[in-house]
């Protein structure tokens, strides 16, 4: 991460040549894609549980909490407390449920980034495997320098995973209905199509907005090749969670890709562009994440709640 930092320097260097009006307006399409991503979601909710109330506010809140914890927590942390904060709002709801929303929530994306990666690989832009480890601040360094934290790190994950697998035996009849519960909203393809497909194809086009008035603001011709690589270097960077929100990933990538596609611009620049684009957008998330957390629960102590809740749904089950 000692060349995260220091592209971070190179960034507040930069920071007289930033186009102040252009990063307001790309913040504004990535607010406008936050909303649309949230009425997606709403809608699987309420397709999941059809006699419930969901209220939009509080699933934009859950929505918006995850991503602040996520934009500062490694391994996409935010989620378990999406999932937690979201449970509160609509009674009767279940995690294996929630969860199996999630993955209704990003089945659009997988195919989306899916496609926009192959064009990258194909255009040739994005780096072979035999040049990644000579890219600089890419994040899976890490774990290779760092094997007993990976380690410890993959067996957290493992255990996690096979306590879910041990619940999911005990209660198979039970927890298998309410997984298949929470992809309800694909058996109307219609409505799937009008709730989800329309809203997140709507999300991608903001966010490649954004992108494009971040490209801006920070002085890169702001093509749609452009938009395209930074988004598929977005997709990248979400594969390799061991940092928070892909910091040293995506710094890599850009400054790889955006040096091939543009030969003409600094790499200090591209280099300010990646880094400033990730702090603006990390302390955006952040800001509106704990706004959120705290007027949803009075308190920023959100892994104190989120254990006691645990401790006392162990208490019950005894």
């Amino acid at each position: 991460m000692r060349e995260f930092f220091d592209a971070v320097e190179a960034f507040v260097d930069h920071l007289t040549a930033v186009s102040w009006a252009a990063l307001g307006v790309a913040l504004l399409f990535h607010l406008l894609r936050i909303a649309c991503r949230v009425v997606a979601w709403r809608n699987i909710l309420a397709a999941s549980y059809p006699g419930a109330r969901v209220p939009f506010w509080g699933v934009y809140g859950s929505y918006v909490a995850g991503i602040g914890v996520t934009s500062l927590v490694p391994a996409r942390g935010g989620d378990l407390l999406k999932l937690f904060l979201v449970k509160r709002q609509v009674e009767g709801s279940t995690y294996p449920t929630l969860g199996s929303t999630l993955l209704v929530e990003t089945t659009f994306d997988a195919v989306v980034a899916g496609g926009i990666l192959l064009w990258a690989l194909t255009v040739g832009f994005l780096p072979g495997l035999d040049a990644l480890p000579e890219l600089p601040t890419i994040d899976w360094h890490w774990p290779l320098e760092h094997p007993k934290p990976a380690i410890a790190i993959g067996v957290v994950w493992a255990v996690v995973l096979v306590l879910l697998s041990v619940i999911g035996i005990r209660r198979a009849q039970a927890f298998w209905q309410r997984v298949r519960q929470g992809f309800a909203i694909l058996d109307d393809v219609p409505r799937f199509l009008r709730g989800v497909i329309a809203w997140q194809a709507a999300g991608w086009i903001l966010r490649a907005s954004s992108v494009y008035w971040f490209l801006q603001a920070f002085g890169i011709p702001a093509t749609l090749r452009n938009v395209l690589l930074v988004l598929a270097v977005q997709s990248v960077s979400t594969l390799f969670p061991f940092t928070p929100g892909g910091a040293g990933t995506q710094q890599g990538l850009l400054v790889f890709v955006l040096d091939r596609a543009e030969g003409g611009v600094a790499a200090s620049t591209i280099l300010s562009f990646s880094v400033g684009m990730h702090i603006t957008l990390t302390a955006f998330n952040a800001l509106q994440g704990f706004a959120a957390i705290f007027v949803m629960l009075r308190t920023l102590r959100w892994r104190r709640i989120l254990l006691s809740e645990k401790v006392e749904g162990a208490g019950a089950r005894r």
